[in-house]
């Protein structure tokens, strides 16, 4: 059975850090490419980064490229995502994804692969 919780959104200042974290079972740890998406409202969902099953390939949406950072713990069976100088056009609700596609989709959840419940992450001042 393939689990993911998200954890670690909240209420950010501009310029501010966070940490997303995203424990997934051992199944879809090791089978499937592990991505994080965000759904902002009225907006399409996004692919922000994904990185593949052995860590050996990692992309980068551009709008995140250089401040976002996508890791893996193999020990942990967790993915993170640290955004750094976060932006008010961040704020959306973030999802942790196993197998997922790599474009654009109208909705994350109905999209293709397995979808953690989602955390808000909100950037204002």
């Amino acid at each position: 059975q393939v689990q993911l919780v998200e954890s670690g959104g909240g209420l950010v200042q501009p310029g501010g850090s966070l940490r997303l974290s995203c424990a997934a079972s051992e199944y879809a740890f090791s089978n499937y490419a592990m991505g994080w998406y965000r759904q902002a409202p009225g907006k399409e969902c996004e692919l922000l980064a994904v990185i593949t099953s052995a860590g050996s390939s990692i992309i980068y949406a551009d709008s995140v490229k250089g401040r976002f950072t996508i890791s893996r713990d193999n020990a942990k069976n967790t993915i993170y995502l640290q955004m750094n100088s976060l932006k008010p056009e961040d704020t959306a609700v973030y999802y942790c994804n196993a197998g997922g596609p790599r474009t654009v989709q109208p909705i994350c959840v109905t999209a293709r692969g397995y979808w953690g419940q989602g955390t808000q992450v909100t950037v204002s001042s």
